[in-house]
């Protein structure tokens, strides 16, 4: 058993296919979560995981599709059909689908500060409706004793400021989560690793340098993750990602580590099983 800790099987790219994709995903003994970006890509995660042994669901909301009135968001096809102004946070729809016993984390959320308006004063107000959102998100997490998921891009001080924050008000085992596809620097590693948080390891080490932050940091705070259909790994030879190409990652892990593929594979599953409590 491997696990994909990140994977999208609930967008676009897989309409065509996502049931073969399902069927060699349980195949190779991969065990994923798929993760929501805005409420219709959340509910699809559900529906998709309910339908499925070892596929479970994270549901919230992506910084990029937070409705702030400052500007058009970047249309994703292989995501799907949104709203170009993005969307208003609904708390209590998101409430409704934590219902579903399949749902073990709340995100994929936090803060992207790449795509933004022009203008000082219109980027204050996109940060400040990110990080209004952000907080929302996690609260909610806290108060139902689920770890999230967190997208961070180019704005990795103020995520920290915002979870050293929240932790200063709840116990340590009350927040936790990942970093999906980290690429901060191993100071940036350390500080979120000393805040609980682990490390969600995928197919971006093959274009960006984090050797140092995988050899560095404890195993027992690495995840493993395909960000599926993106970052496909350049030995899958396919531009489409997918759950089962997580072996990759593993394997680039293993390699830099100086240890065999089982040791990874092992200690990141028992390493998921702890934080997302499958």
């Amino acid at each position: 058993m491997i696990t994909d800790t990140h994977s999208h099987l609930s967008f676009k790219a897989y309409d065509a296919d996502r049931e073969e994709v399902v069927k060699r995903t349980k195949e190779a003994g991969v065990v994923c979560i798929d993760v929501g970006t805005k409420y219709e890509t959340s509910k699809l995660a559900i529906e998709l995981a309910e339908k499925n042994e070892g596929i479970y669901a994270a549901i919230g909301m992506h910084p990029i599709h937070i409705k702030t009135d400052l500007m058009k968001l970047k249309m994703d096809e292989e995501e799907g059909a949104f709203e170009p102004l993005g969307e208003e946070f609904d708390r209590q729809k998101y409430k409704e689908l934590l219902k579903s016993p399949k749902v073990v984390a709340i995100g994929e959320i936090g803060l992207d500060y790449y795509y933004k308006p022009k203008g000082a004063t219109k980027q204050e107000k996109f940060k400040q409706k990110q990080r209004e959102v952000f907080i929302e998100q996690i609260d909610l997490a806290v108060k139902r004793d689920l770890p999230i998921i967190i997208h961070c891009r180019m704005a990795h001080e103020d995520v920290l400021d915002i979870l050293g924050r929240f932790k200063g008000l709840a116990s340590v085992n009350e927040l936790r989560g990942v970093i999906h596809c980290f690429t901060g620097s191993w100071e940036q590693a350390q500080k979120y690793m000393d805040l609980g948080f682990y490390l969600g390891i995928n197919g971006i080490i093959f274009k960006f340098d984090i050797d140092e932050v995988i050899k560095k940091a404890p195993l027992d705070r690495l995840l493993t993750e395909t960000d599926c259909p993106y970052l496909a790994p350049p030995e899958a030879g396919e531009k489409r990602n997918e759950p089962i190409f997580v072996k990759h990652v593993i394997q680039k892990i293993a390699d830099l580590r100086g240890m065999s593929f089982d040791e990874v594979a092992d200690a990141t599953t028992q390493n998921a099983k702890k934080l997302f409590n499958i």
